[in-house]
């Protein structure tokens, strides 16, 4: 009788420890979660972005030759995508990291050293989703989940659902969306439609947010719209996309501090459907 494949989970996560050195719950979590699936047998690959603050050095990061050098088009200018790899030798996983000199050379997270959100953020945003997809499409490797945290890994869904939606590569791909409580504060302007539009999307998926300034909860009910789940991963979630999520009537797994067991069974609840 033939072995069952593993199953595969990409996880697309905005801040990972110890990349980015702080402890917080998020960033922790979503090393956590890695492991845990890849100790039960699954298959992972995690992405994140490489912001400037990251020690490539003290990291081992180094660059795949392979999976760099395609431009992506954004506001009618190229921008290279360089993708970068470590290991978690202890946890036995490995990060791959979305690098392009214009978005994140010497800059770190989403905020300058004064504490102001980096005005091309919705750009970062744009790249940082197109990079993931682009880059799993060359690694010929299709997930059965995409697992979303924090807001700058947003645009997958959409993507992923719109612009991908003929493509056979990701069709039986289930999406969920992690909900936490990391909020930009400065709306992305008027034009971020325009900037996010690839072949493939119509204007009418981006109707709700066609001309008008986005922030955080306009972001983030796109991507509720565009997902087959959602998981809440901070205990105060904007309570405003928390009526939202209850009326999607999408599957649900309330917060569950660090314990990653009901993921498990969550996912494979998600699988079955």
């Amino acid at each position: 009788m033939p072995m069952e494949e593993s199953k595969r989970i990409l996880f697309v996560s905005q801040e990972i420890y110890p990349y980015l050195a702080e402890e917080t719950p998020i960033r922790m979590f979503n090393r956590q979660l890695p492991e845990f699936f890849q100790a039960h047998g699954y298959e992972t690959r995690t992405f994140m972005p490489k912001f400037g603050d990251i020690n490539e050095r003290r990291n081992q990061l180094h660059e795949v030759i392979r999976l760099s050098g395609m431009n992506l088009i954004i506001d009618d200018s190229d921008h290279p995508l360089l993708i970068k790899v470590a290991s978690i030798q202890q946890a036995r996983i490995q990060i791959y990291f979305i690098d392009n000199d214009d978005y994140f050379l010497r800059r770190k997270g989403v905020m300058d050293d004064k504490g102001e959100e980096y005005a091309d953020n919705d750009e970062r945003c744009i790249f940082f989703a197109r990079g993931v997809i682009e880059t799993v499409r060359i690694l010929r490797w299709t997930p059965d989940i995409i697992h979303c945290s924090v807001w700058m890994s947003a645009l997958l869904p959409i993507y992923l659902k719109k612009a991908y939606k003929n493509t056979p590569f990701f069709e039986n791909t289930k999406i969920v969306l992690s909900l936490d409580d990391q909020e930009y504060k400065k709306p992305f302007g008027t034009k971020f439609t325009d900037k996010m539009m690839v072949d493939g999307m119509m204007a009418n998926d981006v109707r709700t947010i066609q001309g008008f300034p986005v922030g955080y909860e306009e972001l983030m009910r796109l991507a509720v719209d565009n997902v087959d789940a959602i998981a809440f991963s901070s205990e105060q979630v904007n309570p405003r996309l928390l009526n939202y999520v209850e009326q999607s009537g999408k599957p649900v797994l309330p917060y569950q501090g660090d314990d990653c067991e009901p993921y498990l069974n969550f996912y494979n609840q998600l699988l079955e459907a």
